[in-house]
């Protein structure tokens, strides 16, 4: 009995009845950039699976996380009418999850493939050169199986920071329904704050505040668990604000690596015809004070938010933050949502005077009439927005980016994933903006699932959209494939970033080719060639 070790790129996802094909190049990047490669095992000559142990050794080895590779279930794979650049189509079980290795967790089979999945962090600490780093792989009696070497080549010197704004929507409720916590008790901000850190980890520096219940994915009529930061009290029809819970939000993002903050929706979802849900202590009882019922231009909410807003902005003002928020009025109106979307906006227009202001739109129309100073635009409408030459344009995607451009489906393949980095490089896009981080309920936020058992809101959205990381046990996140490979994304873009500040933009922007949002290289090899490129021509103006 022996084990067959083939190695792989990140970028490939090895289905449970395939065989790898491609093996993985040697594994590449700058001293501070997160790297991985794949190790796909089967047994051979036996005819169980075994539990395994497996030891990495080398001089990198204090640096490297293994993971194992496992499969979840995909109901929908894609929408019947998607393109053909997905890996499969048919419902079953795909490749995401990546779950740190315990005792006793990792089993190697006869008759299928598993793979380990080798994250490198050189943290800036490992000196340029090339490392092997060997896998050894043993029965738990102590038998060897096998081993396998691969190299990582460290590059001399540093990717440089983001620039890139990048915000995906952080859920904080769903967090305390999968783990049945009390909202903002203890161990809610104990949870919360660890997938902060994981989602900045993953490149994201700007994440969603509750400062009041988000107005998102819900039913009309229907509410989310209350989840508002903000402590509000009603006497004599004045309002009074306790941002106590505020400023532990803004001090635990920042502590986390969060350098920008995004407001809750200022109206509902679809149209700003309504107002949020807004909690309240009236005369000594909390109860619900605007939501589905109140008319968003009515005399009520409006009186509100000219108390509410100030008191916000002032407190901003004293975390010194003021600089670094971002709010929004309505997400994704309609062309038919512009009257109702326009004044909301009036409505804001001078509480928000010298604050930045931005929403998810497709509609040129709305750009042109004025009603949004900085739209994040969808990835398959941009166009208009680019002929245009809007400076700090946005850009984002969600379900309804399924055909042509890059998206984070389970079902797409990595490189499909990846290759946005590259994109909002050639485009000098200034953000980027995913809906889900963390949305772990139904459609309309109807009911929590499973995301371990359900991965696309029960059929709602394609797998993989509402996500992109998992709520592991006590409060552990779990990654994604999909998290790792949009991570990989972003030090794409900063490499990208690093050799046009050698050469300059046009010469570095030379390297894309035709590349559009629509068309770009498909395979892996011609992404990681292309990477390496990027590399080699690093190096070379550095030592120029």
């Amino acid at each position: 009995m022996y084990a067959e070790i083939r190695p792989l790129s990140s970028l490939e996802k090895l289905f449970m009845d395939e065989s790898p094909l491609s093996p993985a190049p040697q594994t590449q990047g700058f001293q501070n950039e997160i790297m991985s490669w794949q190790l796909a095992m089967i047994l051979r000559d036996a005819t169980r699976s075994r539990y395994v142990r497996a030891e990495v050794s080398g001089e990198l080895a204090k640096y490297i996380t293994v993971y194992q590779v496992r499969h979840v279930p995909v109901h929908m794979p894609a929408y019947e009418d998607a393109d053909e650049n997905y890996l499969r189509k048919t419902p079953g079980l795909y490749p995401d999850l990546l779950s740190p290795l315990h005792p006793h967790s990792l089993r190697i089979y006869a008759a299928r493939w598993t793979c380990l999945w080798l994250c490198f962090d050189p943290r800036g600490e490992v000196q340029p050169g090339s490392y092997p780093v060997t896998v050894k792989l043993e029965t738990e009696d102590g038998e060897a199986l096998g081993e396998h070497t691969h190299t990582v080549e460290v590059l001399e010197g540093c990717l440089p920071e983001q620039e890139l704004i990048h915000t995906k929507w952080f859920h904080a409720d769903c967090l305390a329904q999968h783990y049945h916590v009390e909202i903002f008790s203890e161990e809610h901000w104990r949870l919360i704050e660890r997938q902060v850190r994981c989602a900045v980890e993953g490149g994201v520096n700007m994440i969603l505040m509750p400062i009041h219940t988000l107005p998102l994915d819900t039913r009309e009529g229907g509410e989310r668990p209350t989840t508002q930061l903000v402590k509000i009290t009603v006497e004599d029809g004045r309002y009074q604000f306790d941002m106590t819970l505020v400023r532990r939000w803004i001090r635990m993002c920042r502590s986390a690596g969060v350098q920008y903050y995004e407001m809750a929706h200022l109206f509902t979802q679809w149209g700003a015809k309504h107002a949020p849900k807004i909690v309240a202590t009236v005369d000594g009882e909390e109860k619900r004070i605007f939501g589905w019922e109140t008319d968003a231009s009515g005399e009520a909410y409006d009186a509100f938010l000219r108390a509410y807003i100030p008191a916000l902005r002032e407190l901003f003002r004293e975390e010194g933050i003021e600089e670094k928020v971002w709010w929004h009025i309505s997400d994704e109106p309609s062309r038919e949502q512009l009257p109702s979307y326009l004044a909301a906006k009036r409505q804001t227009d001078e509480l928000l005077k010298g604050a930045k202001v931005m929403d998810a739109l497709s509609d040129f129309e709305f750009y042109q009439q004025g009603a949004v100073a900085c739209p994040v635009v969808a990835s398959n409408h941009i166009q208009p927005f680019l002929d245009a030459d809007i400076p700090g344009l946005w850009t984002y995607y969600c379900c309804g980016q399924y055909k042509d451009v890059s998206n984070t489906f389970i079902a797409m393949p990595s490189a499909r994933t990846r290759v946005l980095g590259m994109q909002l490089f050639r485009f000098r896009i200034a953000g980027f903006l995913q809906w889900g981080f963390n949305f772990y309920y139904s459609q309309y936020s109807d009911y929590p699932i499973d995301p371990y058992a359900v991965t696309d809101g029960d059929g709602f959205v394609p797998s993989g959209d509402p996500f992109q990381v998992y709520p592991g046990p006590d409060g552990e996140v779990e990654p994604s494939i999909r998290y790792m490979t949009f991570r990989e994304a972003m030090q794409d873009l900063l490499a990208l970033n690093c050799l046009a500040d050698l050469i300059g933009f046009e010469k570095t922007n030379v390297l894309l080719g035709d590349m559009t949002l629509e068309r770009y290289p498909a395979s892996a090899e011609a992404l990681l060639n292309l990477r390496r490129e990027i590399n080699r021509l690093i190096v070379e103006a550095r030592h120029a």
